[in-house]
């Protein structure tokens, strides 16, 4: 790994020149960017270093430097930050998982609301250093105390252990509450992406917990939601937008439930649910409940595959809400704390984020609903970052802060 800065400086640059090549010469039919997504040439110029850095990872692993999975952590890492004058940041373990706690440095006239932050990068990448800038603008902006935790990565950890590391760390924030000059009756927890899948599990968890504070509310960027069904209109619109593809919104799952992707092929076409389970779940998980305006771009009805019995025994636990939380039953969820969730056009998970707004305010629960018109999946994540910022993505993360302030 000692040779990574050097090899990244030397061949990065000439890999995302190549990528950036194909997609303008070829038109990477494969990739789509749609007209009306925020900044195209920008973000087909993100495509281009991603392709840049997944054809190198391949070169690195097949010479023996080092995993594919490896350097993709690494380029993602970002540099490290300067000091903010604004804010206390500190590094600790909350019950053995390493988190990373922001607190503004001003005089506050009482307690401080706290935000519990679960990262994104499909369970498989993603790191403290990964989400430093987004996670300083929240607590700068909303002068709030921010834990932001680094839970356990797959394939090497998997299912259930960044749910426990989540879970675990939220308890221990609790349970010590006020060795941080935070409102126990006012604490928030916040994810995007696979963060905002663990966020909602964390939430469902706490919410019948008579021994702790109620949670105030749960933040969901753009979260994934369930594994069931890979052909919601939102999956098929948006198939071949970065930054999470169709194909690789399953792949993610997989690793995360297995520690690798084998069956991928039988998820994406469904066979690996019986069907009386998905007749069970279709009251949830179904496009009748997606409103009519988010399908005019298209959609593909689920065609009827063979039930794979042998596939279903390896990837049953997609049922367990701790790993999909849109299958929670109506008990859980019409105890859950207000919501916000925020929604981007050109997103394969947008539906996820769409049924589960539906189940929360079926049972009662107030959500408030952010929808990025021209946005796509991570764009948040880009806030900041090495010249890549969206302004969508700006306004997506300044409606998190107003949610926060209006709490």
């Amino acid at each position: 790994m000692a040779l990574l800065p050097a090899l990244l400086l030397l061949l990065l640059p000439l890999a995302a020149l190549v990528a950036a090549l194909a997609a303008v010469l070829l038109g990477l039919p494969s990739y789509d960017i749609p007209p009306g997504v925020n900044q195209p040439a920008k973000l087909r110029l993100v495509l281009a270093v991603l392709l840049g850095t997944a054809a190198l990872g391949r070169i690195l692993e097949k010479t023996g430097l080092c995993s594919q999975i490896t350097f993709g952590r690494y380029v993602r890492q970002g540099r490290k930050l300067r000091v903010d004058p604004k804010l206390f940041i500190q590094d600790l373990q909350f019950n053995k998982v390493p988190v990373r706690v922001y607190h503004p440095k001003a005089a506050s006239d009482g307690q401080r609301r706290g935000i519990i932050f679960f990262h994104g990068g499909g369970w498989m990448f993603g790191s403290l250093d990964t989400y430093e800038k987004v996670c300083r603008y929240i607590s700068r902006e909303s002068e709030s105390v921010v834990v932001s935790v680094q839970y356990r990565l797959a394939p090497e950890h998997k299912y259930p252990a960044a749910y426990e590391d989540c879970l675990n760390a939220t308890l221990h924030f609790m349970n010590n509450i006020e060795h941080y000059g935070v409102d126990p009756a006012n604490v928030i927890v916040c994810g995007d992406s696979a963060g905002g899948n663990l966020a909602a599990a964390v939430c469902q968890t706490l919410a019948g917990r008579s021994d702790l504070p109620k949670l105030r509310a749960q933040i969901l960027i753009y979260p994934g939601l369930q594994a069931l069904d890979f052909n919601l209109p939102s999956y098929h619109q948006n198939r071949g937008v970065p930054l999470l593809f169709r194909e690789r919104a399953a792949f993610f799952a997989l690793q995360y439930l297995n520690g690798h992707a084998l069956h991928m092929q039988e998820v994406l076409e469904g066979s690996h649910i019986p069907p009386d389970m998905r007749l069970k779940y279709r009251k949830w998980v179904s496009p009748d409940n997606i409103p009519e305006k988010f399908k005019v771009r298209g959609v593909k009805p689920l065609t009827p595959t063979d039930f794979v019995a042998e596939v279903y025994e390896t990837v049953k636990r997609f049922c367990e809400p701790n790993l999909c939380p849109l299958l929670a039953e109506d008990a859980i969820v019409h105890q859950l704390p207000e919501s916000f969730i925020l929604t981007c056009e050109y997103d394969v998970l947008r539906d996820d984020g769409l049924l589960y707004k539906k189940r929360l305010e079926d049972n009662g629960v107030p959500v408030t609903w952010y929808h990025l018109e021209d946005g796509f999946h991570g764009i948040i994540s880009l806030y900041d970052y090495c010249g890549f910022s969206f302004p969508s993505g700006k306004r997506g993360l300044d409606s998190v802060v107003n949610f926060l302030k209006s709490l």
